[in-house]
């Protein structure tokens, strides 16, 4: 249960980069099925992509029962017919509460958790997606070991001294979790703001 009345929130950087995702997003995803959204935070992104690509269904999910609330009242505004309630969905908390889909899109989660949340996110996609499923990741990394913006060294201070551990990750170390559970990455797509968009693709579906 949600505290209070269920009223839509609105975060600037979820405004700001919605567009540019949903770019990426139209060049990638499949042309019809479920996408389940990991951690889809107010519910701007979700309804946004569900207006743009109404041959998919769309499934947001978040463990914050605020959040949730106003997931629900963003697609109570909406009006879409094409996106399910949100589901509660803890990454670490296997199995998920959710069957099956054909795509996985995770914004602005891998940097804002512990390391552990990565690893159980690949492990939770592979169980989900079918041979040639795709799992699309969004936010800052570090590349070769190195941040690529002074801005993105910034923020990852300002994560770790809110919590040590949270961090802007190693986009190698991340790949490497995707691939023990066979998801291989696919693109790297630079975004605005020093962020990216990182395709990976089941193993089975071939480059």
């Amino acid at each position: 249960m949600s505290t209070g009345a269920e009223v839509p929130l609105t975060a600037p950087a979820a405004e700001r980069n919605k567009g540019p995702i949903l770019t990426v997003l139209k060049g990638v995803l499949p042309a019809s099925g479920l996408v389940l959204e990991i951690t889809s935070g107010t519910g701007q992104h979700v309804v946004h992509f569900a207006e743009a690509m109404a041959h998919l269904t769309w499934q947001p999910s978040d463990p914050d029962p605020d959040l949730r609330a106003s997931i629900r009242a963003w697609i109570a505004q909406s009006g879409l017919s094409n996106v399910r309630a949100p589901l509660e969905l803890d990454v670490c908390r296997q199995p998920w509460p959710i069957a099956a889909a054909d795509a996985v899109v995770c914004i602005n989660m891998v940097h804002i958790a512990p390391w552990a949340a990565t690893p159980a996110l690949m492990a939770g996609t592979a169980r989900l997606l079918p041979a040639t499923g795709i799992l699309v990741l969004y936010g800052p990394y570090r590349r070769g070991g190195q941040h690529t913006a002074p801005s993105n060294e910034a923020f990852d201070q300002q994560l770790r001294a809110s919590n040590p551990d949270w961090g802007v990750r190693d986009l190698e170390a991340v790949a490497e979790a995707a691939a023990s559970h066979g998801l291989a990455l696919q693109d790297v797509i630079a975004m605005p703001a020093n962020n990216f968009c990182v395709v990976f693709r089941t193993a089975a579906g071939g480059p």
